[in-house]
């Protein structure tokens, strides 16, 4: 690639020394145009990199990790996988919505929408034989003591061994615009960050631009665009770092791609050189015609 620039750069070179009078005027058109290129094609390394950190910035990073542990509390529409367990096995499977030899099923990402609890507009699930439970704004902790008192109240005694755990059901969310791989992921974990969504799809891609990334989430009256800048350590901090089930996250484009002229030095100056050949190649023949 070296190769081939350098000797594009001697041809231009040679062509500019033999029409030096004719292309004298041009210098300066010409030499602002580099320029402009050079300064408007590339992308720099700050626009590439995750987290800039300032001086100082190491009490903002750890007063940002305090405030990212709150728990998520549910919302309409999440998708929960409820577990029960006691040492009456029969009595348990009262309550679950397939049959006990049948558990394993429940492991891939369609039986655990088929077989999941969804948080309905109301935010209640419904539990066989418990009915419904209203679960919208709790956080599973919360959601796992009600089940669990529920049942000891009315159906498990107190000397039982009872075990129940709540979880969301994968946290699924779309990644699109400026990454490797767009798509629908489900990640089986209790909390997702960003950074974690953008490495599902392989990350962004040189041309994307990580100052103003766009989060589409849902809320009961409607869905909200919200910005995070994540070249900044403030996005530590942002109530955006973490996702939420149903979250899309929109990568923008940074302008160098409608530009066209390559992201990198080499390919900027690849660029510049071929347009500054190709434009004096016209005028060389139009002069000679």
């Amino acid at each position: 690639m070296l190769h081939r620039i350098l000797l594009l750069v001697r041809k231009t070179y040679i062509c500019l020394l033999n029409n030096s009078t004719y292309l004298m005027n041009l210098k300066a058109p010409i030499s602002i145009l580099i320029i402009f290129f050079m300064f408007a094609s590339c992308v720099t390394n700050k626009e590439l990199t995750y987290f800039g950190e300032k001086e100082g910035d190491e009490a903002l990073i750890q007063q940002s990790i305090k405030l990212n542990e709150k728990p998520y509390r549910v919302q309409i529409g999440d998708l929960l996988s409820i577990s029960i367990k006691s040492t009456d096995a029969k009595l348990v499977a009262m309550f679950q919505p397939v049959a006990a030899e049948n558990a394993a099923a429940l492991q891939s990402e369609q039986s655990l929408y088929y077989n999941g609890f969804t948080v309905t507009k109301h935010g209640n699930i419904e539990i066989p034989i418990l009915g419904k439970l209203n679960v919208l704004g709790y956080t599973l902790d919360e959601i796992e003591e009600s089940i669990n008192k529920k049942l000891l109240e009315e159906y498990f005694n107190k000397a039982e061994d009872l075990f129940i755990v709540v979880k969301l059901a994968g946290l699924r969310f779309t990644v699109t615009g400026e990454v490797s791989s767009t798509g629908i992921y489900t990640l089986y974990q209790d909390r997702v960050n960003i950074i974690e969504a953008l490495a599902s799809a392989g990350d962004i891609t040189t041309v994307g631009n990580r100052k103003d990334v766009l989060i589409i989430r849902q809320y009961p009256q409607g869905q909200k665009i919200h910005h995070i800048d994540l070249t900044s350590v403030d996005a530590l901090s942002s109530p955006y770092y973490y996702i939420q089930p149903n979250d899309m996250v929109y990568v923008k484009p940074l302008k160098q791609k409608s530009l066209g002229t390559g992201t990198t030095l080499v390919q900027s100056i690849t660029t510049v050189v071929t347009v500054l050949s190709l434009v004096t190649s016209v005028l060389v023949l139009s002069r000679n015609l």
